[in-house]
């Protein structure tokens, strides 16, 4: 799967540049939550102007990685359940549309290499690997909703994908027995898209299956608490 953070150099402006450099560091958690963002020491390190890094930070701040106070300066927004649940709850939509909008036109090759990444999914499970898991959840679902049309969708997909690596890096750390049921209804979304399910159900289909996720993180970290998505 292409690492969406990294694009050719000879393809950016010096503030993308900046941008995907910054993004790359949050995912991986090099900048964990609360690092803050020396815009003078980046530029030094990118051999540019504190311009284009500005610019950079004023997006990831758009986009929720970052946090800017006065007097303050930027940092690395910090880790925040309700931050979590609202990602989780944004994905489940946006990501069960781009699905349905994709199912049409999703190849034999497509459901043959989604079945191979779910099916590495399952070697993992007897020697688990959290880390490993999500990183081939994501390639597995990325498979799917990738050949949707619209780029606007997409767009919004890869930006919750991008804000969960931040806010956890992986949810199947807290909830391990969720794998198991995890590969099972990939299965079902596959078989769905193989049988011309209409866009309806595959769409739903999707939409159960990132709420079934976000579910069971809430019983495990929040017992007392509502369950995050209503049945659909």
């Amino acid at each position: 799967m292409t690492d969406l953070t990294r694009v050719p150099d000879e393809t950016q402006s010096k503030s993308q540049r900046a941008y995907h450099w910054l993004k790359e560091r949050i995912a991986s958690q090099e900048y964990t939550p609360g690092y803050r963002l020396v815009l003078g020491t980046i530029a030094g390190e990118l051999d540019m102007s504190v311009v284009p890094v500005r610019e950079a930070v004023r997006q990831l701040e758009a986009e929720g990685l970052v946090t800017f106070e006065r007097n303050v300066g930027a940092r690395v927004s910090m880790v925040d359940d309700s931050q979590y649940r609202f990602s989780m709850q944004a994905l489940s939509i946006l990501e069960g549309t781009a699905t349905a909008l994709a199912a049409r036109r999703i190849t034999a090759d497509d459901v043959r290499r989604a079945r191979q990444i779910n099916a590495l999914m399952i070697e993992t499970l007897d020697h688990f690997d959290p880390r490993a898991f999500t990183r081939l959840n994501h390639e597995f679902h990325s498979t799917l909703y990738a050949p949707c049309a619209n780029p606007r969708v997409l767009e919004l997909v890869e930006a919750e994908w991008a804000r969960l690596g931040h806010l956890r890096d992986s949810t199947f750390s807290f909830v391990p027995g969720r794998a198991a049921e995890s590969v099972r209804e990939h299965e079902s979304i596959l078989q769905l898209i193989e049988n011309s399910a209409p866009l309806g159900e595959i769409e739903k289909a999707a939409r159960r299956h990132r709420a079934a996720t976000l579910d069971a993180y809430m019983i495990h970290e929040h017992p007392d608490e509502t369950l995050g998505l209503p049945a659909f």
